[in-house]
């Protein structure tokens, strides 16, 4: 079995408008504190801010 990365972690990316969870990531947790990306939302059907949210295990 493989060892896994602890400085590696899995974040969800969530829409700033409506609030939805639509794309999951990995960053490094040493270097990277908050990711925010212009992507998607396929609820609001148009490409919005997209902030990172820790991932539930």
């Amino acid at each position: 079995m493989a060892k896994k990365k602890w400085w590696r972690i899995t974040v969800a990316m969530v829409c700033k408008e409506c609030w939805s969870t639509n794309y999951f990531s990995s960053i490094n947790k040493t270097t990277t504190s908050k990711l925010e990306l212009s992507k998607y939302c396929k609820k609001c059907k148009k490409q919005t801010i997209h902030n990172s949210r820790e991932k539930l295990k």
